[in-house]
C-alpha cells in the first residue's frame, strides 16, 4: 500500500523570501518599501504637517516683520552694514548680501531654516530605522515580505516627503508675501536640501550604532559641528569666503545667497552630499544583523559598582552620558554668547527697529541687560529640551521592555522613575549652572569686570530654572496620564521655543506670548524681581508633576 502524499507545507510569514516578492519589484531588497513609506506617513500624519508649516510660517513671519520693521533701503543697508562689521553677530546668523527684504530674511533663516530641517530630518530618519529595529517591531516586518533595503528606504523618501513640503511651503509663502519668486525658491530649496543632508546623515548614524539614542545623539552631534563649522567661518571673514563656511552643509544653504544673486549651481552640494550619504547607509546595512550596529557596544565590568544595584544608580548610568554632554556644550555656548554683549551696542546704535527687538526680548532695563536677557532665555528654552527628554527616557524605557524586568522585582514604580525625573531637575539646573558661568566670565573679560558682572549673569541663566521645569512637569503628566501622546511634550517644548524667540520679532499678541511660562519670568539681568513668578510657576510644575507620579502608579507598564 502506497504512502498518501505529503501535504503541502502551509506558508508563514517567516518563509516568505524578498526574492519571492512581486515580480514588479525593482529590486528583491527594496520589496515592500512603497507600504512601509505608507505607514510612516501614517504614524507621523502629525508630527511632519505641523514640523512643516511651523518652520514656513516661521520664515514667512520673519519676511512679514522685516518688511513692516525696514521700510527703506537706507534702513536694510544699515543694518547689513552693522552686521558685516561685527564678528560676533557674523558668527551667529551670518553675513548680509544684499539691502532688501528678501536678503535680510534669507540672512535671519538660511542657518536657522537649515539646521531646524536637519533636526527634523534626522528624527524622522531614526524614528523609522534604528528606532523600529530597537523596538524589534522591524523584525516582525521583515517575517513578512519585505526587504532587506526597505525600511532604509522608506524613512528616507519619508524625509524627502517632509522636506519637499517644507520647501514649497517657504517658497510659496515668501512669494505670496510679495518677494521675488527666484529668491523665495532658491531659500526653500536650500533649507530642503540640508535638512536632506542631514537625514543621509542620520541614515549612516542608524546602521552604525545599536541604539536609537546613540544614533540621534550623533546624527545631532554632527548638526551642532556643521553649525559651529559655519560659524567660525562667518566671524573670520565678513564675505562668507572662508573654507570652514564651505565645508559646513550649513553653510552651503548660506551660499546660494538667495534674493542676492543666486548661485543655483550651490545646491548642488547638499543634494549630492545627500544621495551619497544614502548610498553609504544603503551599503552598511548589508554589513549588519538587524538590530545590531557595525560600532559593536564594549562590554561591561565584570562586577558591576555598587551604586548601580538600584534603581538611581541606573538612571544615572543611563543619562550621565547627555547630562556631561549638555553641561560641556552649555559651556561653550554660554562663553560664545557672552563674548557678543561687549558688540551689541555698536550692531543696534543707528537702527531703531532692531534696538526695539532686543529690549522686547530682554527688557528695557539698558540695551546690554536687554541683549543679556534675551540671550539667558534662549538658554533657558533651549535647557527645557534637555529636561523633556530626561523625563521621556521613561516612555524610552517602557516601549523598550527594558522597564519591565526592573518593575518585576522589588523596585516600585516611583523608585524607577524618581531617578529620571531628577535628573530632569537638578539636571536642568546644572546645565543652566554651566552656560551662565561660560557667559558671565566671557562677558566679564571682554567687559574688564569679572566679580561685577558674573553673579548677575549667572543669577539670570538659573532664574530660567522654574519655567523649564513646568515643560519638565508637562512630559511627566502625559507620560503618567496619556503615554502614547508623551512625544507631544516635545512639541509643546518647541512651540515655547519658538514663542520666546521668533515672537518679539513677529510682534506677536502679548496672550500668545504668556502661553510660554518663560513669558512670565521678570527679564535678568536689570529687571525688578519678585517671588510671585517663581513661587507659582514651581507650584505649577508641582501639581502637574504629583498628577503624573499618581498615572504612574495606577496605569499599566506598557
Amino acid at each position: 500500500m502506497s504512502a498518501p502524499a505529503a501535504a503541502p507545507r502551509p506558508s508563514s510569514p517567516r518563509s516568505a523570501s524578498p526574492r519571492s516578492a512581486s515580480p514588479r519589484s525593482a529590486s528583491p531588497r527594496l520589496a515592500g518599501t512603497g507600504t512601509l513609506v505608507r505607514l510612516a506617513l501614517r504614524r507621523d500624519r502629525v508630527l511632519l504637517p505641523v514640523w512643516a508649516v511651523a518652520l514656513a510660517l516661521a520664515v514667512v513671519g520673519v519676511a512679514s516683520a522685516f518688511q513692516s520693521l525696514y521700510t527703506t533701503a537706507a534702513d536694510r543697508a544699515g543694518v547689513a552694514r552693522s552686521t558685516n562689521a561685527n564678528a560676533s553677530v557674523r558668527a551667529l546668523y551670518g553675513p548680509v548680501f544684499g539691502d532688501s527684504t528678501g536678503s535680510l530674511v534669507a540672512w535671519r533663516m538660511a542657518v536657522l531654516g537649515g539646521v531646524l530641517a536637519g533636526i527634523m530630518s534626522l528624527v524622522i530618519v531614526v524614528r523609522h530605522t534604528r528606532e523600529e529595529e530597537e523596538t524589534g517591531r522591524q523584525e516582525l516586518l521583515s517575517a513578512a515580505v519585505v526587504g532587506r533595503r526597505a525600511p532604509l528606504t522608506a524613512a528616507l523618501l519619508t524625509a524627502l516627503a517632509a522636506n519637499g513640503l517644507v520647501a514649497v511651503l517657504v517658497a510659496a509663502g515668501l512669494a505670496r508675501a510679495g518677494l521675488p519668486a527666484g529668491g523665495s525658491a532658491a531659500l526653500g530649496l536650500a533649507v530642503a536640501g540640508t535638512g536632506l543632508c542631514f537625514a543621509g546623515v542620520a541614515a549612516v548614524t542608524a546602521q552604525l550604532t545599536d541604539t536609537a539614542r546613540a544614533a540621534r545623539s550623533l546624527a545631532g552631534a554632527t548638526v551642532g559641528l556643521a553649525f559651529l563649522l559655519r560659524a567660525a567661518g562667518d566671524a573670520a571673514s565678513a564675505d562668507a569666503s572662508s573654507p570652514l563656511v564651505w565645508v559646513s552643509p550649513v553653510g552651503w544653504a548660506e551660499q546660494t545667497r538667495a534674493f542676492a544673486g543666486e548661485r543655483w549651481w550651490v545646491l548642488l552640494l547638499p543634494y549630492a552630499a545627500a544621495a551619497l550619504a544614502t548610498a553609504a547607509a544603503h551599503a552598511l546595512a548589508g554589513r549588519r544583523d538587524i538590530g545590531a550596529g557595525l560600532l559593536a557596544g564594549r562590554p561591561g565590568a565584570a562586577t558591576a559598582p555598587r551604586y548601580l544595584t538600584g534603581a538611581a544608580g541606573l538612571a544615572w548610568r543611563l543619562q550621565r552620558g547627555t547630562l556631561l554632554a549638555w553641561t560641556a556644550g552649555y559651556a561653550v555656548a554660554g562663553a560664545v554668547f557672552g563674548s557678543l554683549v561687549d558688540g551689541v551696542s555698536d550692531l543696534v546704535a543707528d537702527n531703531e527697529s532692531t534696538r526695539e527687538i532686543v529690549e522686547r526680548m530682554g527688557g528695557h532695563q539698558g540695551l546690554a541687560d536687554s541683549f543679556l536677557a534675551a540671550l539667558t532665555g534662549l538658554l533657558g528654552m533651549v535647557a527645557a529640551l534637555y529636561a523633556v527628554g530626561c523625563v521621556l527616557r521613561l516612555r524610552a524605557e517602557e516601549t523598550s521592555g527594558r522597564a519591565e524586568p526592573v518593575l518585576a522585582g522589588a523596585t516600585g514604580r516611583l523608585r524607577w522613575a524618581a531617578g529620571h525625573l531628577a535628573f530632569a531637575g537638578l539636571g536642568t539646573a546644572v546645565v543652566l549652572l554651566a552656560g551662565g558661568l561660560g557667559m558671565g566670565l566671557a562677558y566679564g573679560v571682554t567687559a574688564g569686570d569679572v566679580g561685577g558682572r558674573l553673579p548677575a549673569v549667572l543669577g539670570a541663566a538659573l532664574a530660567q530654572l522654574p519655567a523649564a521645569w513646568v515643560l519638565a512637569s508637562v512630559a511627566v503628566l502625559l507620560f503618567g496620564v496619556l503615554p502614547r501622546g508623551a512625544v507631544a511634550a516635545w512639541g509643546i517644548a518647541g512651540g515655547c521655543l519658538a514663542i520666546g524667540w521668533l515672537g518679539p520679532t513677529l510682534r506677536l499678541p502679548g496672550w500668545v506670548m504668556d502661553l510660554s511660562p518663560f513669558g512670565h519670568l521678570p527679564k535678568l539681568p536689570g529687571a525688578g524681581v519678585s517671588a510671585g513668578p517663581f513661587v507659582w510657576l514651581v507650584g505649577l510644575a508641582a501639581v502637574l508633576t504629583g498628577v503624573g507620579v499618581a498615572g504612574i502608579r495606577r496605569r499599566d507598564v506598557g
